[in-house]
């Protein structure tokens, strides 16, 4: 199972008014994921990167039925599911609590959330779609009460295929969630500065100058 390792960052949480968790896909680690803060207006924000276990959340595509990426994806979720918790202990809201994955790790992040929506501050998700052979809409509860949500992706993706995309954004939507998503022709795997851009622009806090 995946052990307790969180990187840490941004302002100290009991100083902070936000708290940004940030998910990196498969290969990479926390560090990683942490470094695209520096291009994101994370002013008040403590940022939390959690570190998955051999730098994978779940060992085969997030297209094979779910049983098959157990237990691994329970320990994956429970991990996010746990850092929520932990933050708002902390006393940040759900409302300020921002969620971000990249690649395995937006498939995370979508898949967590939707387990247990709620009204979160934002949730982005750089190339990533709801998690199965299917989408198990009868693991998921809660509302997301109009949180925003923005899913990008490339057409087309080697790991992701657009039409997962498109039925994650209407599941999420079902789910009362405002879904954002972009498709952009030949972008390849990656992130890139428009995508960045929109996230700074409407996803998150207004920059305080």
């Amino acid at each position: 199972m995946h052990k307790r390792n969180i990187l840490q960052g941004g302002v100290p949480i009991e100083q902070a008014k936000y708290a940004m968790i940030m998910i990196h896909g498969r290969g990479a680690d926390a560090r990683d994921i942490m470094g695209l803060s520096q291009h994101l207006n994370l002013d008040e924000f403590v940022l939390l990167a959690p570190q998955a276990t051999n730098s994978t959340w779940y060992p085969y595509s997030f297209l094979q039925p779910v049983q098959q990426n157990e237990p691994w994806l329970s320990s994956a979720i429970d991990t996010v599911h746990s850092l929520i918790d932990e933050v708002m202990q902390k006393g940040i809201p759900a409302e300020n609590i921002y969620l971000l994955g990249f690649s395995q790790g937006a498939c995370l992040t979508l898949e967590s959330t939707a387990r247990r929506a709620m009204k979160y501050g934002g949730i982005i998700a750089f190339t990533g779609g709801l998690i199965g052979d299917t989408i198990h809409t009868e693991n998921y509860s809660g509302n997301f009460n109009n949180t925003d949500i923005y899913i990008g992706t490339s057409d087309p993706d080697p790991h992701v295929p657009v039409q997962r995309v498109m039925d994650s954004t209407k599941t999420l939507r079902d789910m009362g969630a405002v879904v954002t998503e972009k498709i952009f022709p030949g972008m390849g795997h990656t992130i890139i500065k428009e995508e960045i851009d929109w996230v700074n622009d409407h996803i998150l806090p207004v920059k305080v100058l």
